[in-house]
């Protein structure tokens, strides 16, 4: 098949903490990377109790001290958050310590709600009109011969692969005017995908960075080694979704037995639409709906995600997900 990556957000878990999903994300990257993963993916959340990926570049550090091979980065950083300088700097650093390893994400949602927002004391009213041109200023600082006068040390010279992401038309089009490698977040946002895909595809222009366009798109897949099986593990994702749609959001939530059957019409239909990009089931139904999906959309790379309650459970999802990569 093609590569397949991994997304993380730290889930806290009900009845666990911060200390307890970070060890887990590390437990996490290293089977990834020995079952063929190729990168390793944190999200950047603020306020949010169920994910402890905040802080994302020092949490990035933590991975990539704890593994040798795997790419790691953030899908993404959240750049209306942050000065451009502060994040090149901090990218640079990671970039010194694991050089070639080191992914850089970057999308225009806050991560969070307003209050939140301005607690992180950026400028709510220009953050995110200011997107395109806070990323073409960190472009710069990671330039070889900088623009500006002012340098980010470390940063300058590096070799920092940069991403848009995306889950409207305005990254696709952000992307393929910079040249830049493009992640959709299909996995909750699938509605505009083909257009997206379409667009930045179309209107792509060669860069330094990339020559031609390059799609990783956003996957979740609840594998386990039954169908019933991984239905219940599924539902754990779903009450978050649930959750946070009706403005409640918790902590990841154990799996409940007939919990889709419990919703209403209204819930179920939103949860068919966020989560149409998704894989549930044994390893056989599981590759079909994946080879499915690849065929449909023609990605260069899948992002799985897999929000299982149970870290055990949570591995044994993406070994399977990897045993059916392996196969071609």
């Amino acid at each position: 098949m093609i590569p397949f990556s991994i997304l993380d957000l730290a889930p806290i878990t009900e009845g666990s903490d911060a200390a307890t999903s970070f060890q887990r994300s590390l437990d996490l990257a290293r089977h990834g990377e020995r079952w063929g993963y190729q990168r390793f993916w944190l999200a950047e959340h603020h306020g949010m109790p169920g994910i402890a990926s905040a802080a994302t570049a020092v949490l990035i550090g933590h991975v990539a001290a704890g593994t040798s091979t795997i790419r790691v980065g953030a899908g993404g950083i959240m750049l209306p958050n942050h000065a451009p300088l502060v994040i090149a700097e901090q990218f640079g650093t990671l970039a010194s310590l694991f050089p070639g390893r080191i992914d850089l994400g970057l999308g225009r949602a806050p991560g969070s709600d307003h209050t939140t927002a301005r607690a992180l004391r950026r400028s709510l009213e220009s953050s995110a009109d200011a997107f395109p041109q806070d990323v073409v200023e960190l472009l710069d600082y990671f330039a070889d011969a900088p623009r500006r006068p002012v340098r980010a040390v470390p940063g300058a010279g590096l070799d920092v692969p940069v991403w848009i992401l995306g889950s409207s038309l305005f990254g696709a089009q952000l992307a393929a005017a910079l040249g830049l490698p493009y992640a959709f977040a299909s996995h909750f946002a699938p509605q505009m995908m083909l257009q997206a895909i379409d667009i930045y595809r179309s209107t792509f222009r060669p860069s330094k960075q990339l020559d031609k366009p390059y799609v990783m798109l956003g996957y979740n897949v609840f594998a386990a080694d039954t169908d019933e099986e991984a239905q219940l593990l599924a539902s754990s994702m779903q009450q978050a979704f649930v959750n946070l749609r009706t403005g409640q959001p918790t902590r990841l939530q154990p799996p409940v037995p007939g919990y889709l059957e419990r919703l209403g019409t209204a819930e179920r239909m939103m949860l068919e639409s966020v989560l149409s990009c998704t894989a549930i089931g044994s390893p056989a139904t599981v590759e079909s709906q994946l080879r499915s999906f690849i065929a449909r959309t023609r990605p260069d790379e899948l992002m799985i995600t897999s929000q299982v309650f149970d870290h055990a459970a949570r591995l044994r999802a993406y070994e399977i997900t990897a045993e059916i990569n392996r196969k071609g």
